[in-house]
């Protein structure tokens, strides 16, 4: 999958490394219970491949066109946590800071939606975040994602009194879905 900027590809081994090292800087994995350990960033990259093989989509890693370089990931993976709105389908992204303010999270964000509502059939996709995550509630409103207060949540993979355990949640039926950012 492409965008005019971004290669979304599948995983290679050498994303490993760079991807270990995003997740392991408190400043990315602020709205995130705790950064990653190598071993859980492994572990992440195994579980998003085998959702590719599950289900036919998951988290594209994202590659810069022009560069080559590998800034992260975006796409679409199945929430079963226990929440009013689940079993659903999140759009998701996480970058390496380098890349924050260039618009590539709504970019491969966009796409992602494009081909869960036209490849995959799914009728709605959801994204959700940490109540203060402002950056993240930007894009999914750029995306013209749409929240409704009754429907944010304590997360429920969060211990009661932890700080990001309120979570905002926002949704997109495939009706709704305009051209994507491109």
């Amino acid at each position: 999958m492409d965008t005019d900027r971004l290669i979304m590809r599948r995983w290679r081994e050498s994303d490993r490394e760079p991807f270990a090292a995003m997740n392991a800087d408190p400043e990315v994995m602020e709205h995130f219970p705790s950064p990653l350990t190598r071993a859980e960033s492994d572990a992440f990259v195994d579980k998003i491949e085998w959702g590719f093989g599950e289900y036919g989509f998951s988290l594209w890693a994202l590659e810069v066109r022009e560069t080559g370089d590998f800034i992260g990931f975006a796409g679409l993976i199945l929430q079963t946590f226990e929440a009013p709105f689940t079993p659903a389908v999140e759009v998701g992204w996480r970058l390496a800071r380098h890349a924050w303010g260039h618009g590539y999270a709504s970019e491969a964000g966009a796409r992602a939606l494009e081909y869960g509502f036209t490849e995959a059939g799914l009728e709605e996709i959801v994204s959700m975040t940490a109540v203060g995550n402002v950056r993240s509630r930007a894009v999914m409103e750029r995306l013209g994602m749409t929240r409704d207060p009754a429907d944010d949540f304590a997360h429920s993979r969060l211990p009661e009194a932890h700080p990001l355990r309120p979570h905002v949640l926002y949704r997109l039926r495939r009706d709704r879905f305009s051209t994507p950012l491109r």
